[in-house]
């Protein structure tokens, strides 16, 4: 087929297929559409929206669509940092649609990550915030925290801070801390109130999310909470990305990078790839390709979004095991490693497990806190956490031998 360059520097046999996760909420998947017909606009190509999962076409239906009319696609992915998705769903979607389609080019593109234009976008969420409450950051003192979904993977929370380090850079903020929603700390709640400690004249809560969606509504309460709490300081919560043009930038570049073979991840701290403290059962990544697959197979039905065991849903319980210093030097990141691959060999187990810092119980640890049951275990050894899955997660037995205290 021959190949003739249009005015935007792409080809006439080209497109491009731009990733989101999928929602249940139809709201959130016609923003990917429609940042899809902007950057189509933009590129001057075809450009078409595919979702991981709970929403319709799936990436191999999408990639099937466009492969007749075209003999190169580029993938680029609508994530915002780099975690499971990114390094595992989206590329094995790749691959297979490779495999169905063996004359067709298909490139895999980099998440959104950090960008200068996202930069840029956040501090006008920041600056309109400024102006609904009268505030001016040369003059008042400002704090800004910004507050991500957070992840199970160090490289995805990593990039947060250095956002944030970023847009302090050069900007008259008195501090911009990173803060997360869920999965890992620090927990806006305990971001809020440290900041509080230096009585700043307001603070910004910036939700670096795309959509206005659950988690976005949870950092406006936790926002309106603060400032409701503290009467001394000003606080309000800033819009999410949404479908802001400078998105499309930073879309533009990473088609670019993957049409080129010049796509830059961060293998150098990426745990599938290298051994990191506290993640070192995921290095080699065959465990995490596996739950890829099972994740994929779990949401091939989509008909059926309603019947679907959607794996982001809130658990039935949440695990915390301290990983503070002492601990740690008892043992306890054996313990969290553990406890989550029993929880993942389990059919019964429906719990959220994670890291937290100190329980105030130092001398007594490891100490594995289970909840909404309020049950704390202490002096948890590596051995005692498949009879905390077995039967305390998976048949709400407590095991009685290890209970520290009961809340």
């Amino acid at each position: 087929m021959s190949r003739t360059t249009d005015a935007a520097g792409g080809f006439d046999d080209e497109a491009v297929l731009l990733v989101g996760h999928g929602s249940r909420r139809e709201k959130s998947n016609e923003q990917v559409r429609e940042l899809a017909a902007d950057l189509e606009g933009r590129l001057g190509i075809p450009v078409d929206a595919g979702f991981l999962e709970l929403a319709e076409p799936a990436i191999p239906d999408a990639i099937g669509g466009l492969a007749p009319a075209v003999s190169e696609i580029t993938v680029v992915q609508l994530s915002l940092f780099a975690a499971s998705h990114v390094k595992n769903d989206v590329p094995l979607a790749v691959q297979g649609a490779r495999s169905d389609h063996p004359g067709l080019t298909l490139n895999n593109g980099a998440h959104l990550g950090i960008h200068p234009a996202i930069v840029d976008l956040l501090d006008d969420r920041v600056a309109a915030v400024e102006r609904d409450l009268g505030v001016d950051r040369e003059a008042d003192d400002v704090t800004v925290v910004l507050c991500a979904r957070g992840s199970s993977d160090p490289d995805a929370n990593a990039d947060v801070h250095k956002l944030a380090r970023l847009l302090y850079e050069g900007r008259e903020f008195s501090r911009v801390e990173a803060s997360f929603i869920g999965v890992t700390e620090p927990l806006l709640d305990d971001t809020l109130h440290s900041v509080a400690k230096h009585r700043p004249d307001a603070v910004v809560v910036v939700p670096y999310m795309l959509g206005d969606g659950v988690l976005t509504g949870r950092i406006r309460d936790g926002a309106g909470e603060f400032d409701a709490e503290y009467p001394y300081v000003d606080a309000a919560c800033g819009d999410p990305l949404g479908t802001d043009s400078r998105l499309l930038d930073v879309l533009g570049d990473r088609w670019q990078e993957a049409r080129t073979g010049s796509v830059e991840m961060s293998c150098d701290t990426c745990k599938y790839k290298v051994e990191l403290d506290g993640y070192e059962e995921d290095q080699g990544g065959a465990r995490a390709m596996l739950r890829a697959l099972t994740h994929q197979e779990t949401h091939a039905d989509r008909e059926n979004v309603d019947d679907d065991p959607h794996v982001h849903d809130a658990p039935e319980k949440h695990v915390a095991v301290c990983t503070n210093q002492t601990c740690a030097a008892e043992g306890s990141p054996a313990v969290l490693e553990r406890l989550r691959q029993a929880a993942r060999d389990s059919d019964e187990c429906d719990a959220r497990i994670t890291r937290t810092s100190c329980l105030d119980r130092c001398g007594d640890g490891p100490m594995v806190a289970v909840y909404p049951d309020g049950v704390w275990y202490g002096g948890v050894e590596a051995d005692d956490a498949d009879r905390i899955v077995s039967s305390h997660l998976d048949r709400d037995r407590i095991v009685s031998d290890i209970v520290d205290q009961t809340l």
